[in-house]
């Protein structure tokens, strides 16, 4: 379904790639949970090739296209590439060129596509991935405090990739652990349920509460597990 999205597109004129997870998934042999798709066509060229999407979002839109197969409806997340300097309230649309440098780690700044069968690799994400490291495109420091919600993400990735959590970027993780604090409670509250669901909760929880990013994420949950000690807790 996700090839059928991109050749459509391709047919109208439009780049599309899959991009994040799913190729981190399909490179490491697992089974995509879902199929995000970048493309450089905007919200509203999007609606005009499948009218029945959805656009999601205020300041940054994207798209939600809905397939229907076999009495269950999918849904798949379709965004517009971004600029390199769209933060905050500057959400410019750009190249792929410049959309990579807004993803959160290498391993999940690969871009594939299905019908050409061609991998596009800005930031050594698939070496990253092969040789087990776990590292951002832009310096570490500044995409935590670009988006605090990464640290997160990389204690998650970390325990799912079943790779080490570099040092320098746990100490940063300490450091700037309360800046989740700035992220808005429906972001928190979804990355919270994406980790639930994911199979594994427990050891990317016991990972954050180590290294003390529940106090800003779930302040009553440290708490509680502070109170029983740390291995006790974990």
């Amino acid at each position: 379904d996700a090839r059928r999205i991109i050749e459509r597109l391709r047919r109208a004129g439009f780049k599309a790639y899959v991009v994040g997870g799913a190729v981190r998934d399909l490179l490491t042999g697992k089974d995509p949970k879902d199929f995000d798709i970048a493309t450089d066509a905007t919200p509203r060229k999007l609606r005009r090739v499948f009218p029945s999407a959805r656009l999601i979002g205020r300041r940054f839109r994207i798209v939600h296209i809905y397939v229907q197969r076999d009495g269950l409806r999918k849904t798949f997340e379709v965004t517009t590439f971004r600029a390199r300097d769209s933060e905050g309230d500057n959400n410019a649309y750009g190249s792929m060129e410049e959309d990579v440098w807004r993803r959160d780690f290498t391993m999940n700044a690969l871009y594939y596509c299905p019908v050409d069968g061609l991998l596009v690799d800005f930031v050594g994400g698939y070496r990253d991935i092969r040789e087990g490291r776990l590292r951002t495109p832009l310096a570490t420091e500044a995409s935590f405090l670009e988006d605090p919600v990464r640290m997160l993400r990389g204690v998650k990735y970390a325990q799912i990739a079943g790779v080490e959590l570099p040092r320098p970027m746990a100490a940063l993780i300490r450091k700037h652990r309360l800046a989740l604090g700035s992220c808005s409670a429906a972001r928190l509250t979804e990355e919270v349920y994406k980790i639930l669901a994911g199979g594994s909760a427990a050891p990317i929880l016991a990972s954050a509460f180590r290294l003390r990013l529940l106090e800003g994420l779930l302040p009553a949950f440290d708490r509680y597990f502070s109170s029983l000690g740390r291995k006790a807790a974990e």
